[in-house]
């Protein structure tokens, strides 16, 4: 079998969540290509070490720039901070290199935009890690809306949340600043809820947004804990600027209206990921919590017999699924990435797109500055607007 190197640059949640993937995708899909963990890059000298060893990777490195210029490299997997993105895939695409990346893809339509745009000049494959598409469930609740079993799509709702800086002690890390992270979880979360929308429903033309900030000072990385109050100016203590939380409501191209919640501020939600979409001929609700199980409303069945219904996404027939365990042998988080892996290996073998990619990571960040805007003026934007 034919083997191809990768290059993976970050070391923390993501780059084990990506490492983990590299490694079992061969082994439970058939790919005509085999991923050699060839480097991994990271700022620490000591960790990346440490990194390698677990993971397998074979060197490692501190230097990107070093990374992505070298020949025996073909794939560059991209595992670090938004605010690190542009430039490093930029430099990949110029050097011919297949791009695997993280979300969200930018901290601006502006850069998402020149990294789609460098990729595509380049001609190479280059792939958006929105994973959770590769949910068995979620690639079945496309099926079903595919063969129309859903009919006319009337209404989307999403809704993404988490609660990991309520607590006003949470220090001032780079997810809280716009410079690095471009906005809070209105790009963290919500480019998840509007890359599964595209992928659902359709796309969006017009967005109505309200954004809020709770606590708008936090203590800098370092200071030690103890009782803060928001605002007091200390000099031990730094800005927010994104948002905690953001209500966007949205027109999509094909008449549907949609609506997306995000916050991490929602007291006893981890990583509450839920969707619901309703049709002129039936309805789907998903939960991530459940991410095994789908809801379903047949209107077709008998007045009587009216209900939501469970689909158990286990069967072998289930998209992804024949590749692991027997029915109602459950996967998890994990298995997404180990999905989006085997379709990238069998696209850059094949020679064929892989989605989402970087044009759909552009055309999410559209929509979500076009939000910001509306929230910023206090007015209805149009996507299109946002060039």
């Amino acid at each position: 079998m034919k083997t191809v190197n990768v290059a993976i640059i970050g070391t923390k949640f993501m780059g084990k969540a990506h490492s983990n993937a590299w490694t079992s995708a061969p082994k439970f899909f058939k790919v005509g290509l085999k991923p050699v963990l060839k480097v991994a890059c990271g700022q620490d000298v000591a960790s990346t070490r440490e990194f390698a060893e677990t993971w397998g990777w074979e060197e490692t490195e501190t230097d990107w720039k070093k990374v992505v210029e070298r020949p025996d490299i073909d794939i560059i997997d991209v595992s670090i901070p938004t605010y690190l993105h542009k430039d490093i895939v930029v430099a990949a695409a110029q050097n011919g290199k297949q791009i695997f990346c993280e979300k969200p893809v930018a901290t601006s339509f502006a850069e998402a935009k020149e990294m789609y745009e460098a990729a595509e000049k380049a001609k190479v494959l280059h792939y958006l890690n929105h994973n959770y598409r590769r949910t068995p469930a979620i690639a079945f609740a496309r099926k079903m809306i595919e063969e129309g079993k859903l009919g006319q799509i009337f209404h989307w709702c999403g809704v993404y949340l988490q609660d990991w800086i309520t607590d006003p002690n949470f220090p001032l890390t780079w997810h809280l600043q716009k410079k690095f992270a471009g906005a809070g979880p209105h790009f963290d979360l919500n480019s998840h809820s509007v890359d599964l929308a595209r992928y659902l429903v359709g796309e969006v033309d017009a967005v109505t947004a309200m954004m809020k900030t709770f606590i708008t000072d936090r203590p800098l990385p370092g200071v030690g804990a103890g009782t803060f109050k928001s605002g007091s100016g200390s000099k031990d203590t730094g800005k927010v600027t994104v948002d905690d939380a953001s209500f966007m409501i949205a027109e999509f191209s094909n008449g549907a209206l949609g609506s997306f919640q995000s916050s991490r501020f929602a007291s006893g939600r981890k990583n509450y990921n839920y969707f619901e979409i309703y049709g002129s001929k039936g309805s789907l609700v998903f939960n991530l919590e459940r991410m095994n199980e789908l809801q379903y409303l047949d209107l077709e069945n008998p007045a009587d017999e009216q209900g939501f219904r469970t689909i158990l996404v286990t069967n072998s027939t289930h998209p992804y699924v024949g590749a692991w365990w027997p029915p109602g042998h459950i996967i998890g988080y994990e298995h997404e990435f180990t999905h989006a892996v085997a379709d990238f290996l069998h696209a850059m073998e094949t020679g064929t797109p892989i989605a989402p990619n970087l044009y759909d990571g552009m055309k999410a960040m559209q929509v979500l500055e076009a939000a910001q805007i509306s929230s910023q003026e206090g007015r209805k934007v149009s996507v299109a607007d946002v060039l």
